[in-house]
């Protein structure tokens, strides 16, 4: 008759613990029916649920006592009821959903709100890691980023409800709480599509040539109310238009080295051509500066709109197809058909009401740094950190990052 135990060490971290202490069930002819482990701070906690013969329980148990007070362990051992065994195999049918907290530094009291709304949903938490690299509040930076993953789970009725708590408590607490299922899309994804203005750069370029021609408010009032969705994308794209006619083309080639890219834009990129991704721009701004961003970066598709330029000045007529937020949508359909990717696999990333289509087909759509409306609609929204932040969504360690 089999016997089922749940043995538990924790002490001081040290090379062979795992290698002595399985060499010793290995001898009791144990089957390990499960096992994890843990390292925080140079102590190890390590979990073995364990079968063995009833007979050979007693001289297991000593055994491994002793070894333990040898390796300056503490053992605990609880015996598991059948009962027990059958509710925890039932379990693996649960949902599992992986909860990613994001910030410049992470709190207990940021940490303490969060595992309260897991709770309050009956979701159970499974496994706890860190991300981000290691760090003293002594070297703390404005620029340093805090991860942590949390993986639950529990039920899908309860996903809807969870997302809106996480969403209130993120912004009440100014950090960012991405959730999502896991699947295994979330380590395969392959293709990231990328909105251009205020996304991968930092400001509009048409604001910019706006200011340029003399009528920066005009057009910032109608850029403002077209990515809050109150003007339709491509009407308030022709009036804005309308209003550079005339601009000199050097004063528009001026802009290539003025806007500065994202803080975290050239880490993600780098990163993500590293360990083959594609990548694509797909923007409502200009192609001559998506070009621009295409040659530095290495992006590998951009699709954007002309600005027609007739005897060396803007003509402030749009002559050809607008890349609206339907246009960007059939866009990365076209690139992940291409690339034979499906959708699952496709992360877009983008900031305004024209990118919630694209947002919304990609297997992961994440709204950075965005306007209300959007942070509410996308899947996942990150506002406090860099675009290198998004590598944690996919599982990206910080130590695990291929970077020059």
């Amino acid at each position: 008759m089999n016997k089922t135990v749940l043995l538990q060490f924790s002490g001081p971290d040290q090379p062979g613990l795992i290698a002595v202490l399985t060499g010793i069930l290995a001898d009791a002819n144990a089957c390990v029916l499960d096992i994890g482990q843990s390292v925080i701070h140079e102590t190890v906690v390590l979990g073995l649920l364990v079968e063995t013969a009833a007979d050979k329980l007693e001289e297991l148990e000593r055994t491994l006592q002793e070894t333990s007070a040898d390796l300056d362990l503490r053992l605990t051992v609880n015996a598991i009821s059948p009962e027990e065994l059958e509710h925890w195999i039932a379990g693996q049918g649960k949902d599992r959903f992986i909860i990613t907290m994001l910030g410049r530094a992470i709190s207990a009291r940021q940490l303490a709100r969060v595992s309260a709304i897991i709770a309050e949903h009956g979701l159970n938490v499974s496994r706890i890691e860190r991300l981000s690299g290691r760090r003293s509040l002594a070297v703390h930076t404005p620029t340093s980023n805090a991860c942590v993953e949390l993986r639950v789970r529990g039920h899908a009725a309860v996903e809807t409800s969870m997302r809106s708590a996480f969403l209130a408590a993120a912004t009440e607490l100014r950090i960012d709480i991405a959730f999502q299922r896991e699947s295994i899309f979330r380590r395969n994804r392959r293709l990231f599509a990328f909105d251009m203005d205020s996304t991968l750069i930092q400001g509009e370029v048409i604001d910019e040539l706006a200011r340029m021609a003399g009528v920066g408010d005009k057009v910032v009032a109608i850029t403002e109310s077209a990515m809050r969705g109150e003007i339709e994308f491509q009407e308030s794209f022709r009036r804005r238009v309308a209003l550079l006619r005339g601009l000199p083309e050097a004063k528009v080639l001026e802009l290539l080295g003025s806007i500065p890219l994202v803080d975290g834009a050239e880490q993600l990129i780098g990163t993500l051509k590293k360990l083959g991704y594609k990548t694509a721009i797909l923007s409502g701004g200009f192609t001559f500066f998506a070009r621009h961003l295409q040659q530095r970066l290495g992006i590998d598709y951009v699709y954007a709109n002309e600005l027609d330029i007739v005897d060396g000045a803007v003509t402030g007529e749009v002559t050809t197809e607008i890349v609206d937020g339907a246009r960007k949508a059939a866009l990365l359909r076209e690139i992940a058909r291409r690339e034979n990717i499906s959708l699952e696999q496709v992360v877009a990333v983008g900031d305004g009401a024209n990118d919630l289509p694209m947002l919304g087909i990609a297997g992961m759509g994440i709204a950075f740094r965005a306007k209300p409306i959007v942070r509410q609609t996308a899947g996942h929204a990150v506002s406090f950190l860099g675009l290198d932040s998004l590598l944690y969504l996919i599982g990206v360690r910080e130590r695990d990052r291929a970077l020059e």
